[in-house]
């Protein structure tokens, strides 16, 4: 590291900041504050939407992949991008012409308001875990660039993320990101990914330094693609994070063109961190575990200059992801736990005063617990197939089957959350967390309680119905259905 790349990335951080500041200046109601004012267009959106998905996992984790298993390392980012691609084309524009701002509410409007404490609950749980294991990864990041000890690395850099959203909120979180998509594709697909085939060779020496299943798309095994997309593709389906960006798009063709883009960004960038893994393998054979890859190729293959912008580059694939979960569990713990603990709803608290502060307050708590988390915990990997196995196997069921079956009901949406997170906690027990089967017997056991629930009980009220019919089609609900269905009092 010289002088110039430190002072890239302290120039990097900097902006940063001031951006967060920026953005507060922007931020003047609870719906810029949480949404970015719900009117964001194609560009700006499709990139901040790549830049959510695509963080520390997907960077330095994929690279990592490509040094193990070689070309085929690039399904855990394709999962991603796939999923993404489905949210995009098929549920976008009906998600975002519900104008709510969690998927609890989602679940309170679609069922009347039975289930979304409880779901609250699980997507909070999710999105805490998910932005603890995005600030873990700044002790990585940091130590590559001032040799700094763990502890502080993870504040530092948790310290930065904090700052700047709880300033402006999904301003300043959306601005930031669309630097670091900027930052990212410049560092990662434009400079690393041709400089690192070319120092291995190219492809006909890497072909001929590496066995030939470096080069299999199924070198990873066919069961490992299985369980990527079972957990990473639904992942992307009914994330609070994720959901929470596709509310920042302007109208429906925004959210369905722009995300159909950020998608394909996503497969382009696992094939470069899959290349440039492959590369590293021939570089550098004898790591001691494949994550140091990307770390390793970057000290030693860039030059002065480039090294620190491709460093900037993972930092900023880092911050995104942390700072889209922090929002993303802020509001959350915000207005689909605490507001409904005091018997109060987003629309209600807004009627009568301006939710902004409240909602800074808990970005800040939530940021505290996250870095005073990230300190003692070292397994990332454990942390978050826990948050995505309790995600997919408690939510997905009650989710897409609101969203495509209008028999479901609450209280087999509620059966469904209960028996399918109990199956996943259970079988992580007894199998170990890192295992297959309880994301696969999930799925199934709330599969099963979604529908066999839902047909023994009775049908959702056809008020409630009427409502949500509504408002998938853009429509506003009638006065009689606002004023009798308890859905809206979650929208």
């Amino acid at each position: 590291m010289t002088a110039v790349d430190y002072t890239v990335i302290v120039v990097y951080l900097a902006g940063m900041l001031a951006l967060g500041w920026w953005g507060m200046r922007r931020t003047s109601s609870t719906s810029d504050f949480l949404v970015a004012g719900r009117r964001l267009g194609p560009l700006m959106y499709s990139g901040t939407m790549a830049a959510i998905v695509l963080g520390g996992a997907s960077t330095i984790g994929g690279v990592g992949l490509g040094y193990q298993y070689g070309l085929s390392g690039a399904w855990m980012v394709i999962a991603i991008g796939l999923g993404l691609l489905a949210l995009s084309v098929f549920f976008s524009a009906r998600i975002a012409r519900l104008k709510v701002y969690t998927v609890s509410q989602m679940l309170d409007l679609r069922y009347g308001g039975s289930s979304g404490l409880i779901s609250g609950i699980v997507m909070w749980a999710y999105t805490l875990m998910l932005a603890v294991t995005s600030t873990i990864a700044y002790a990585t990041i940091f130590d590559v660039i001032f040799g700094l000890d763990r502890v502080v690395a993870i504040v530092l850099g948790g310290a930065i993320v904090v700052c700047y959203s709880t300033l402006g909120g999904m301003w300043s979180i959306t601005l930031t990101d669309m630097v670091q998509f900027v930052v990212k594709t410049v560092g990662v697909l434009l400079l690393l990914l041709p400089i690192a085939v070319v120092k291995a060779g190219g492809f006909d020496a890497m072909k001929a330094e590496l066995p030939h299943g470096y080069f299999s798309p199924m070198g990873i095994g066919g069961q490992t693609v299985f369980t990527y997309v079972l957990i990473y593709s639904f992942g992307m389906l009914i994330g609070q994070d994720i959901w929470q960006r596709v509310f920042t798009a302007r109208d429906d063709r925004v959210a369905r063109l722009g995300g159909t883009a950020a998608g394909t960004y996503c497969l382009a960038y696992a094939v470069a961190g899959a290349v440039i893994g492959t590369a590293a393998r021939v570089l550098y054979p004898k790591l001691g575990a494949p994550d140091d890859a990307f770390a390793t190729i970057v000290k030693d293959a860039l030059p002065v200059g480039v090294k620190g912008l491709v460093l900037a580059a993972a930092l900023s694939a880092v911050m995104s992801t942390s700072s889209g979960a922090l929002i993303a569990c802020a509001t959350v713990a915000n207005n689909d736990i605490w507001a409904r603990m005091r018997g109060r709803t987003l629309r209600t608290a807004g009627a009568s005063h301006d939710e902004i502060g409240g909602n800074r307050v808990f970005i800040l708590i939530m940021g505290v617990a996250v870095i005073g988390i990230s300190v003692v915990l070292n397994d990332v990997v454990e942390a978050l197939t826990v948050a995505y196995n309790m995600l997919v196997g408690g939510l997905l069921m009650p989710i897409l089957g609101g969203l495509l079956w209008k028999r479901g009901t609450g209280a087999g949406a509620l059966a469904s959350v209960g028996v399918g997170g109990l199956t996943v906690i259970a079988l992580m027990g007894w199998k170990g967390i890192l295992a297959n089967e309880p994301i696969y017997f999930g799925l199934l056991a709330s599969l099963v309680a979604y529908v066999a629930v839902s047909l023994a009980t009775k049908p959702t009220d056809a008020a409630i119905l009427d409502v949500w019919r509504r408002r998938l089609a853009g429509e506003p609900a009638t006065p009689t259905s606002e004023t009798t269905s308890p859905a809206t009092a979650g929208a």
